[in-house]
């Protein structure tokens, strides 16, 4: 009789513990639904006799530290965790301040986007979209043509979208890792703020696309350099995981 009641108790104990295997957790708090492909892809052709030859094969790059001071991580050489990281998306908005004709975010342009959405993330990296926005002229590209006003990848490259104040407070307070723009940027413009990129280990994908299907936060992005010769500068593919 004890020996028939300890098979049914452990018959039972087997039967809770097969059914708690199998039955459906809850919804993973990081599950992502979709991927969303960031990279910009090719120049068109009409277009690249005005792209600098290092531009020509492709839109989407990668600005590694070592184009900007030697000896520093080339493309190939960040390491693979700064590589994928939670990423955040601010909108340019008429409210950042203006650098030689072009806005760029402000500090209070990231105060205002923490009070709506929370911190921003450490080790982030921080998109910046321009949705709704529009070129308010046609600009020129370097061969003198015109370049339509919402063609953002062709236009000559501009400073980076964020103000210096700013884009050293996200890297020293929130430990940022990278920016990710639509257009070609001039590094050089600001050539202080470029060394504290390379120094901090920070990076910058240029001519990325498809920022208007990103939320503002909860995604993931993945940039992958390819390993070419080319030191400092990289052509890049960028997805976003999207939850």
């Amino acid at each position: 009789m004890r020996i028939r009641s300890f098979i049914i108790a452990y018959a039972l104990v087997l039967a809770i513990l097969l059914f708690a295997d199998r039955r459906p957790g809850s919804p993973a708090q990081d599950r992502y639904s979709h991927v969303v492909d960031l990279t910009g892809g090719q120049i068109a052709a009409t277009q690249q006799a005005s792209v600098p030859e290092s531009r020509t094969s492709f839109i989407t790059r990668i600005i590694a530290p070592a184009a900007i001071i030697p000896g520093t991580w080339t493309a190939g050489q960040i390491p693979p965790e700064r590589l994928v990281a939670p990423l955040v998306v601010m909108d340019l908005n008429a409210g950042g301040a203006v650098v030689e004709g072009n806005l760029q975010i402000s500090l209070d342009d990231i105060a205002a986007w923490e009070s709506r959405h929370g911190m921003i993330p450490q080790g982030a990296v921080v998109a910046i979209r321009r949705v709704g926005r529009r070129v308010e002229k046609s600009t020129r590209d370097l061969a003198g043509n015109d370049v339509a006003a919402n063609d953002l990848t062709a236009r000559p490259p501009i400073p980076l979208p964020i103000a210096r104040d700013a884009a050293m407070f996200l890297i020293e307070a929130r430990y940022t890792l990278g920016f990710v723009v639509e257009t070609p940027v001039d590094l050089a413009s600001d050539r202080t703020l470029a060394q504290q990129l390379a120094l901090r280990g920070n990076y910058v994908v240029e001519g990325a696309g498809r920022f208007a299907s990103l939320p503002t936060t909860g995604s993931l992005i993945i940039v992958a350099p390819a390993k070419n010769k080319t030191p400092g500068e990289a052509p890049v593919r960028i997805l976003a995981m999207v939850k």
